[in-house]
């Protein structure tokens, strides 16, 4: 989603633009969205129950205790006219019909990965592979969790070249800031890119 807003003396210069933040069951998304959202971000969470527990996996995230059922949101400016809307996806898959809808006009997605599930993400790079959409794959490192470099992941992940891998920490403001301004820069010489061959 790319809109224009008006400032106070009627100019229209600030520019918003849309992002998904997906990713598996408690790899994050909730967390950086609510790191970096300079807004009191909107959060649909629930508690989880013993329902839940059999189709939730929550090997290695045992405190988890709360999950999105529809999505969050928030919103941070990166720079003066440049304001990003955060939408994070849920990451269970009897909540992916609410991706579609959500995806619409996106310009690009951060899929966080968690090196001690990485299967996890992978429904979510197949998502966005397959529809063409720009993602980054953002490595949250967890205490305790074995450190493995961007190229150990990208292979891991079996990612198309090119694609951006970086390393995070979910919670912090700063951290989650770059790998949105790394998605912004890839994002945006894969449109120009797209653009270009569609006039060439």
């Amino acid at each position: 989603m790319v809109s224009e807003h008006s400032d106070a003396t009627g100019d229209t210069a600030a520019l918003a633009l849309k992002i998904l933040v997906a990713g598996g069951f408690g790899v994050g998304k909730t967390t950086l969205v609510g790191a970096v959202s300079e807004i009191r971000p909107l959060r649909t969470e629930e508690l989880l129950s013993q329902a839940g527990q059999l189709v939730d996996d929550t090997d290695g995230v045992d405190q988890k205790v709360t999950t999105t059922v529809a999505m969050d949101f928030g919103r941070i400016t990166i720079r003066s006219g440049l304001s990003l809307y955060l939408f994070g996806t849920p990451g269970q898959d009897r909540f992916w019909f609410l991706w579609d809808e959500l995806s619409q006009g996106a310009l690009g997605a951060v899929v966080l990965a968690d090196t001690r599930r990485l299967e996890d993400c992978f429904p979510a790079v197949d998502y966005f592979e397959h529809r063409r959409i720009p993602f980054v794959v953002a490595v949250n490192c967890f205490a305790g969790a074995r450190a493995y470099g961007a190229h150990d992941v990208c292979r891991a992940l079996d990612l198309d070249r090119g694609t951006p891998v970086v390393l995070c920490d979910a919670r912090d403001r700063d951290s989650g800031k770059e790998v949105l301004i790394r998605l912004v820069e890839y994002a945006g010489r894969m449109h120009t890119a797209r653009l270009l061959d569609s006039v060439g």
